[in-house]
């Protein structure tokens, strides 16, 4: 993380006088040319570093400066220890680096802060793994790293969602992870892109200085990004009569959205308004509220569903008895008193769902 490669950096030349560029880049496992734009940051931001050219020259603070982390607030103290992923700094190679930063940090800390430190770690922990996501192979993850905070362009093998392979020449922008999934932000002929890193097949770093657009911002950009891929998912509305009992278990997802939830009716019953992305995840979700739920419109996922029913009646009548079924626990609350647990998504039986 750049942050603390900075911080190192102003920790190393206050603690060794000066240091070359080459040095502190062997140090920090970066190239030289990115210790000059770091230190050019540095200066940006008030730091007083400067390099000396030459024989015998290199990077140095102002003499007398110091810095100290001692002037830390609770709060800033808090925000260090806490929102770190070990599953993602592990897929960058940084777990091991981070911890040894932290640790540091926490010994450079008065008695006092470290025991802030230390009661933020216990009572909050970040999770960014999803429940069901399959854990996804990132092998050229390190050689984009790397391409990233040097400026290199790469020529990728990219498998595309149809599967057909392509071959792209990128301008690698930033990375970013979305939950524990990567993506490469770059730009393919003045175009901006993303590609998910997992089907990435194979990744060749060139010589050629990559060009970053003017004024871009990773963090704005993928922001947009995200909005607008949001608003072109599509959309399959649908409209549910609902028990009262039924209620809690209409919640949003990943795949689902509750526009409206009416009062209810004379019967008790409520009217409400969703939103899926496809019929199919309709379907399975309707059949997990079973009897509890009923389908006012489309009228063709209203048929759908009649007839993934009437399938599984003559699957489990085809011998002409039924079979008997365990009594299972109630899944409402999770089978867990106290516990609530993610519901997966449910195929639509015989209908080839795909995730």
């Amino acid at each position: 993380m750049r942050a603390d490669r900075l911080v190192s950096i102003v920790l190393l030349l206050q603690s060794r006088g000066q240091l070359t560029a080459s040095e502190l880049a062997r140090r920090l496992e970066v190239s030289e040319r990115t210790i000059y734009r770091d230190m050019e940051a540095l200066s940006a931001a008030g730091i007083p570093v400067y390099a000396e050219r030459g024989r015998g020259g290199g990077c140095r603070l102002v003499e007398g400066y110091r810095t100290s982390l001692t002037g830390l607030s609770v709060a800033e103290i808090r925000s260090l220890f806490l929102g770190q992923s070990s599953g993602l700094l592990s897929d960058l190679g940084l777990r091991e680096a981070a911890e040894a930063a932290l640790l540091k940090l926490m010994v450079s800390l008065p008695e006092l802060a470290r025991r802030d430190a230390e009661y933020a770690r216990q009572r909050v922990h970040v999770d960014t793994a999803g429940w069901n996501r399959r854990e996804e192979r990132v092998p050229h993850l390190q050689a984009l790293q790397e391409a990233v905070w040097d400026d290199r362009r790469v020529r990728l093998t990219y498998r595309r969602n149809d599967g057909a392979l392509v071959e792209r020449e990128v301008d690698p922008l930033g990375l970013v992870a979305k939950a524990s999934a990567w993506y490469l932000v770059g730009s393919v002929a003045g175009q901006l892109r993303t590609f998910r890193v997992s089907r990435v097949e194979s990744v060749v770093v060139l010589d050629e200085i990559c060009t970053r657009p003017e004024g871009f911002d990773l963090a704005t950009h993928w922001s947009e990004h995200c909005v607008q891929f949001v608003a072109a998912l599509p959309r399959y509305p649908v409209r549910l009569r609902v028990a009262p009992e039924a209620l809690p278990l209409l919640y949003p997802s990943g795949y689902v959205k509750i526009e409206r939830i009416e009062p209810a009716g004379t019967d008790g019953w409520h009217e409400a308004s969703l939103t899926f992305e496809i019929e199919e995840d309709a379907c399975g979700y309707v059949l997990r509220l079973s009897a509890l739920a009923e389908v006012v419109e489309p009228a063709r996922l209203r048929a759908r569903v009649l007839e993934l029913v009437e399938s599984v009646g003559a699957w489990y009548r085809r011998d002409g008895v039924m079979a008997e079924a365990p009594v299972t626990a109630d899944v409402a609350d999770g089978g867990q008193e106290g516990v609530e647990m993610p519901t997966s998504r449910l195929s639509a039986v015989g209908a080839g769902a795909s995730a």
